[in-house]
């Protein structure tokens, strides 16, 4: 359990890995590899139907700063310098995209151990401010979430949040988009040994009526293959087997399938990870 409550990004944060993360029905290669220097070049590809799309990833280290240059198949130059600790619990980041000259942006980070705080604002003459902030411990956190736009006077998001913690179980209550949606999630740690785990998450919009729900699990059947499951109220079941055949290198197969459309045919996605 970490110390203090995080950023208001962590409220949640185990279920939606739980439930969403990894799971996909594309094919996905990834190759990272390090220079003499120390800089790591991470090859990207994704293949999305007849689509084909990648990227390059360069990341340079010196001290307790970091830079970011990735380019893409559609010509973006995306730059993102961060400085980790230039003062106790403190990050700062920088990151623009070329081409576009209004894209610079500026967010500070301070954790403490009782509050966590995120700050960001575009650097245009008429910005949006983002501003982030969560109060309490690592067993309890309150948390608020905003977005002000200047130029026309008006908030553009505010959402809040709580969260519960104890040694193997995590609940959270987020009210999001403006109050419209509102969700519930809930991770335990049912085995840690075999870091066997559930999910569940509840989604209920106001203006809809809707309701969402997802309920999933993971088990880890060897310390190097782990299998999730997961299946929400519209019938959508998935599945999938991640393998760690070296250090860092992960060999994921995923699938989904309709079980309210059985004519349908099942989703597959592939996933390759390469890590030297």
């Amino acid at each position: 359990m970490g110390k203090g409550p995080g950023l208001y990004t962590d409220i949640g944060k185990k279920a939606r890995d739980l439930l969403y993360k990894d799971y996909q029905t594309d094919h996905k290669f990834t190759i990272t590899t390090y220079s003499p220097t120390g800089v790591a070049i991470t090859s990207s590809g994704i293949k999305k139907g007849d689509l084909f799309q990648g990227d390059v990833n360069i990341q340079l280290k010196n001290k307790n700063i970091t830079t970011d240059i990735k380019v893409d198949t559609n010509s973006n130059l995306f730059t993102t310098i961060t400085a980790d600790e230039p003062a106790p619990g403190l990050k700062t980041i920088f990151s623009f995209r070329v081409p576009d000259q209004r894209s610079e942006k500026f967010e500070l980070q301070y954790l403490h151990d009782y509050a966590g705080i995120s700050a960001g604002v575009a650097l245009t003459a008429s910005p949006v401010i983002n501003f982030s902030s969560v109060v309490g411990s690592n067993a309890l956190a309150l948390g608020t979430d905003v977005s002000f736009d200047t130029k026309s006077g008006a908030f553009t998001k505010y959402n809040a949040a709580v969260s519960f913690t104890n040694s193997d179980l995590i609940a959270a209550l987020i009210l999001n988009n403006k109050g419209d949606t509102l969700s519930a999630s809930y991770y335990h740690n049912v085995k840690p040994l075999t870091n066997t785990s559930i999910g569940a998450e509840v989604t209920h919009s106001f203006s809809t009526n809707e309701n969402t729900l997802t309920i999933g699990t993971q088990h880890q059947l060897d310390p190097l293959t782990t299998v999730k499951a997961r299946v929400n109220n519209f019938g959508k079941a998935s599945a999938l087997v991640q393998h760690e055949w070296r250090p860092k290198s992960l060999f994921t197969v995923s699938g989904e399938v309709d079980t309210k459309s059985v004519d349908k045919r099942a989703k597959f996605g592939l996933a390759l990870a390469l890590k030297p």
